[in-house]
């Protein structure tokens, strides 16, 4: 009677789970918060601006330029599925998240982490045609091919995030609902009541779509990227080859590194997940549009141009 009740008690999905975030650290919450808020409004800033260059400036309207913006439009909906309800916790004395927003940022999170794993290896690839095969690169990364790989890209992620986060929501779950950072469908897959062997193997299989499979494309191209590059006659042309595969390089390892801490590391050590979390949804959306812009001389000179007044312009 009591495994029935249980059974029973468990169909639906919990109207309320508590995100215990950083309440270990009392202290640390109103810090935190400042700086959330401040990082929020520059990835928002930042990254709009991003999207806004290469939708209408055509200067830089170029293949990289095109996944760039892509990129931003994803760690736009990365930070407004997550960061919102992270300031929510930390300001006030509520560790709470509606079921609603929960599976929001469920299916949200897990489309633009398998999104992105292959947006970055299709970045990859545009940077091996673009040093590897100059004189054909304007004939492969055609304008049209560009948008098959980004949708290419955005409907696989979409298609495993309804898969994995559907199927994670059919599992009966148990009555202690308290999450470490926020809702993502391993942790809820921990969460549930009964064999979840099932939903453990379709995880299992789409982490080896994307995330093997995307490092394991970028590491070839950066492969042959960088045995193109030993044979270039002059030093100088090196250095700016390997100049401008370093931004998407260093996103890479940004984007890759703390999700590798974050789910190999043993659950004992959820702080050290919290931290990675809180860099990998927060600092990472922030760094992103600033590394790829920093070195760049045509962005550079295009919002020199918006922003010098006429004036200016005419003398």
């Amino acid at each position: 009677m009591h495994v029935g009740s249980m059974e029973g008690e468990n169909m639906s999905f919990p109207r309320t789970i508590v995100l215990l975030g950083f309440s270990d650290y009392p202290w640390l919450e109103m810090p935190l918060f400042g700086v959330v808020l401040v990082s929020y409004i520059l990835t928002l800033i930042g990254n709009s601006s991003i999207i806004f260059l290469s939708t209408v400036e055509p200067r830089v309207q170029i293949p990289m330029y095109f996944f760039l913006g892509n990129l931003s439009v994803l760690d736009v909906c990365v930070t407004c599925a997550i960061v919102p309800q992270l300031l929510v916790n930390l300001w006030g004395p509520e560790k709470t998240i509606l079921s609603w927003g929960c599976i929001t940022q469920a299916y949200i999170f897990h489309w633009t982490g398998c999104t992105e794993c292959a947006l970055l290896a299709v970045m990859a690839f545009d940077r091996y045609v673009a040093i590897c095969q100059p004189l054909w690169y304007t004939l492969i990364m055609r304008p049209w091919v560009c948008v098959q790989l980004a949708t290419a890209a955005w409907s696989s992620g979409l298609a495993n995030s309804i898969l994995q986060t559907t199927l994670t929501l059919q599992l009966h779950h148990c009555s202690h609902h308290t999450l470490d950072h926020f809702c993502e469908v391993p942790v809820l897959i921990k969460l549930a009541y009964g064999d979840t062997t099932a939903n453990e193997l379709s995880l299992a299989i789409g982490a080896i779509s994307f995330a093997l499979m995307s490092p394991l494309l970028v590491l070839i191209s950066y492969t042959l990227i960088v045995k193109a590059v030993l044979k270039l006659p002059s030093a100088d042309k090196r250095y700016k080859a390997l100049i401008t595969c370093s931004s998407h390089l260093v996103v890479v390892i940004m984007y890759f590194g703390p999700a590798i801490c974050m789910y190999i590391q043993p659950p004992e050590n959820s702080t050290q997940a919290k931290f990675m979390s809180f860099f990998y949804c927060v600092v990472t959306p922030l760094l992103n549009p600033l590394i790829y812009t920093r070195r760049n001389k045509d962005v550079k000179r295009v919002w020199k141009r918006i922003l010098q007044p006429q004036s200016e312009v005419k003398s």
